[in-house]
This record gives structure tokens, sequence and C-alpha cells, in this order.
């Protein structure tokens, strides 16, 4: 199970697909499931929160193209 959820962290934490993450094992091992599965929640709403505010930027970036800022 610790496994899994490492994995997803380094993936989350991935800025490109390719990015090779690597965290020390022995630092993991101080960490509980629960605490791992804490940190993963934390890592999915920053994210969320992240490319939210991309999204607004980009549509920002749109309306100055156009003079279009209200």
């Amino acid at each position: 199970m610790k496994d899994i959820l490492i994995e997803e962290i380094k993936q989350l934490i991935a800025i490109n697909k390719d990015d090779n993450i690597e965290i020390n094992p022995s630092y993991l091992e101080y960490f509980s499931a629960e605490e791992l599965e804490n940190i993963r929640a934390t890592l999915v709403l920053k994210k969320e929160q992240l490319m939210d505010n991309n999204v607004y930027l980009d549509e920002l970036y749109e309306k100055t193209k156009k003079d279009d800022i209200i």
C-alpha cells in the first residue's frame, strides 16, 4: 500500500511525465500510510488549484490579445 502511495506522490511532484523523481526511501519509512495519503491529498489539491489558476491566466491572456479586459 505504501509503495503505491509513494509512486502516486512521485507522479504528483513531477513537472513533466518523463521526470524521474527520487525520494530517499529511508525518509519515507517515517511516514505511516495515513500520513502518505494526506500528503497525496494535499498535492492533488495544490495541483488542481494550479490548473485552475492556469485556466484563469490563459483566459486573461486571450482577453489582452483582443483588448477585452473588463
